[in-house]
């Protein structure tokens, strides 16, 4: 993610990520209300040191049905404090007793019946409140969340997406090479990930060679919706829309079918795509079809807190977009958590390796000589 553009310049100004989970509060929008009827058992779950598939590998458990009649809106990290949605199906009149689910790290919010499958991408989107510590620079980071506030950021798929080290990203580009993968979740995962770096190479690419500028032929889509259309010439009306974001720039979600754009904005596409022949055909034999997304993203109803050296900030942000996106715009921040994990990580690699047979050997070979 380092290599991508970043709008007002990479960020100079340090900040502690992630210290404990409860710096990482995530709450999920729900655009519907259950309609306490139906077949279909919503959870409103606050979750504390689990990722979602642990949640619903409870759920399944304690519900005594199959994993896949357990589903969910969205992912969400493990190392944080999250509120989120669960479906579960149970045909008939069982009511299971949802609150024994409670423990250490799970407490069930609310409960209700609902007549719908609860479905991946289900949501409005997400609210925010993240905790960052020992920040650097006070100033320097008041001054880019204003500009953030008028403007917003790249709208990058972030580093969650593409697995750790960028493993399911490459798990991908092998399955195109040929390599088979049953599992539909884990196929879905890594075409994902191919076709999100794609985005992030081309609003990396346009941002470093026209900015914020609108292009002829861009694909404009209206502000809230996937409706869109193209613009082949950047009129007063067109370009006031867009300054009141009425409008939105758009980047490809790539698959089969034309390129959306027209003009110099899909010449401009094409410089990055062309790159990458390769992760473009595999998406077109896959069946995702051409798609867009906002080029830019903006936090609503942004407020923030200092407090000596550390930052309290809050914002909302529509499904599927990344707090994390935002962050890498403030701060060159480390996520304390992370951190830990890739220690412990190799610690228990380098303990494993002097408990080996082969490592015992040659400690015994070198006390000989």
């Amino acid at each position: 993610m380092s290599e991508l553009f970043y709008l007002y310049g990479k960020p100079e100004a340090s900040a502690d990520l992630r210290t404990h989970n409860s710096d990482f509060i995530v709450q999920e929008i729900l655009p519907f209300s259950p309609s306490g009827e139906g077949e279909h058992h919503m959870l409103h779950i606050r979750k504390n040191g689990l990722n979602t598939i642990q949640v619903a590998e409870k759920i399944a458990k304690f519900a005594k049905v199959h994993p896949k009649e357990v589903t969910y809106a969205g992912q969400k990290d493990k190392n944080a404090v999250t509120e989120q949605w669960f479906g579960v199906r149970i045909p008939g009149k069982t009511n299971p007793d949802w609150l024994a689910l409670n423990d250490e790290q799970i407490t069930v919010l609310t409960f209700a019946r609902h007549g719908k499958k609860l479905r991946i991408g289900a949501l409005a989107g997400n609210r925010f409140k993240l905790t960052l510590r020992n920040i650097s620079d006070i100033e320097a980071t008041r001054a880019r969340i204003e500009k953030i506030k008028l403007q917003g950021v790249p709208n990058y798929f972030g580093e969650q997406r593409f697995g750790k080290g960028g493993r399911n990203l490459e798990q991908g580009r092998r399955m195109f090479a040929g390599r088979k993968v049953k599992d539909r979740n884990k196929r879905s995962m890594y075409l994902s990930a191919v076709r999100s770096f794609l985005f992030n190479q081309v609003v990396s690419h346009r941002l470093t060679e026209h900015g914020i500028e609108p292009l002829a032929g861009d694909c404009v889509m209206l502000a809230g919706t996937k409706s869109f259309f193209v613009s082949q010439t950047w009129d007063h009306d067109t370009q006031k829309r867009l300054e009141t974001k009425d409008i939105q720039l758009s980047a490809p979600l790539w698959g089969r079918g034309e390129a959306l754009s027209q003009d110099k904005a899909k010449e401009v596409e094409q410089q990055v795509l062309a790159q990458y022949q390769q992760d473009c055909e595999g998406l077109e034999q896959a069946g995702l079809k051409q798609e867009r997304r906002p080029l830019l993203l903006e936090p609503q109803g942004l407020k923030y807190e200092f407090d000596n050296d550390t930052l309290v900030i809050e914002f909302a942000l529509p499904a599927g977009s990344f707090a994390t996106s935002v962050l890498r715009e403030l701060f060159d921040y480390q996520d304390v958590q992370a951190k830990r994990s890739e220690e412990l990580h190799k610690e228990k690699l380098a303990n494993e390796k002097a408990a080996s047979p082969v490592s015992s050997e040659q400690n015994s070979s070198e006390g000989v000589n």
